[in-house]
């Protein structure tokens, strides 16, 4: 793909997700989502591969649908209540059709099929934005109607969302597929506290983004694109392999490092909020993915010290990485942790 082309996607990109924050209509909401839809399917298709055409397809038909939802749901609360402005949506049909359209946006569970599918068929790169960048224009909207929300429907998600993600990404061997059976269970807790307290969202959402990137950006500067390279990696670059098993941990929200700290928080607001039972299954959840994730860092540095090489990176592959980006979200993901009183 030429520079010119790339810049044109990425340009697209930023400035649908911008239109749709900073929109107060719900047409121009629209208009900022199907600008984000319509610039990332050529960079899921530009490997001319039918696996990449396929994730392309699902891709757009999911969030056609999705979007087409989000219209409908909007056109019957401006029916029923004469506005289009975001905030005041009242209308609780309207409310359920805007939860389900977002959390098909999302890929939150049961609505969550495609993002395996199309994670796999991507690139690493393109997977990278799809499960960060992509969440933000459907997040801002979920943070902006968290007050009308219907709080029984987004609990249901979370804990289906949470228990899939965990279960499902156990016997996973493709690191694409594990995390976006990742980005599953961290939005079934995001979705969790959305209507209990939107704040904490926010600070889940921004630690999600730190983690997910540095995870990502350790896959390409491994170049891993399942276990068995990640078994290799050692033996190449152990400090970035030893990076990686942090922030696979960290993921999975091992305490003392940051991924600990939303889970902490959200389960005691749930619990505050007498939520004891989706707090329960919660946790309980987070167990399931610490196991892959365990697994993960495990065959990641079951090698790490016999086997080292001067090797700088592996034979044909010269893997490129943004660095002032790596060093920003690195210490976000792992170091975070003792600013928890802070917060609270």
């Amino acid at each position: 793909m030429s520079p010119t082309t790339t810049t044109i996607l990425m340009s697209s990109l930023a400035t649908g997700t911008i239109i749709t924050a900073s929109s107060h209509h719900w047409l121009m909401a629209w208009v900022g989502l199907e600008m984000n839809t319509l610039a990332i399917i050529p960079m899921i298709s530009k490997q001319h591969h039918p696996r990449a055409t396929e994730a392309a397809t699902k891709y757009f038909l999911t969030q056609a649908a999705a979007s087409a939802t989000i219209l409908f749901s909007s056109t019957t609360n401006a029916w029923q209540t004469g506005t289009w402005d975001i905030i005041n949506m009242t209308s609780p049909t309207a409310n359920m059709l805007l939860t389900v359209a977002l959390a098909m946006k999302l890929g939150l569970a049961p609505m969550h099929f495609w993002l395996p599918e199309v994670l796999q068929g991507s690139t690493i790169k393109t997977a990278l934005i799809i499960t960060t960048w992509q969440k933000l224009a459907p997040m801002t909207l979920i943070f902006m109607t968290s007050n009308t929300l219907p709080t029984t429907a987004l609990l249901t998600m979370a804990m289906i969302s949470t228990l899939l993600g965990g279960w499902a990404g156990l016997n996973q061997t493709q690191t694409r597929k594990i995390m976006a059976y990742s980005s599953i269970a961290h939005l079934g807790w995001m979705a969790a506290i959305t209507t209990i307290m939107p704040n904490l969202l926010m600070l889940n959402l921004v630690l999600y983004l730190s983690m997910t990137t540095s995870m990502f950006y350790m896959l390409i500067l491994l170049n891993s694109k399942n276990i068995k390279d990640m078994a290799t990696s050692p033996t190449t670059s152990p400090t970035a392999t030893t990076i990686a098993m942090l922030t696979l941990l960290s993921l999975g929200g091992l305490p003392p490092l940051t991924g600990f700290m939303p889970k902490w928080l959200i389960i005691e607001e749930l619990t505050t909020q007498n939520f004891t039972t989706t707090a329960t299954i919660l946790a309980l959840s987070a167990l399931l993915s610490l196991f892959f994730y365990l697994r993960l860092s495990y065959s990641s540095t079951i090698t790490l010290a016999p086997n080292t090489t001067t090797t700088k990176h592996k034979w044909r592959f010269k893997p490129t990485i943004n660095t002032a980006l790596l060093t920003t979200t690195l210490p976000t993901s792992l170091l975070m942790l003792p600013i928890t009183p802070m917060i609270c």
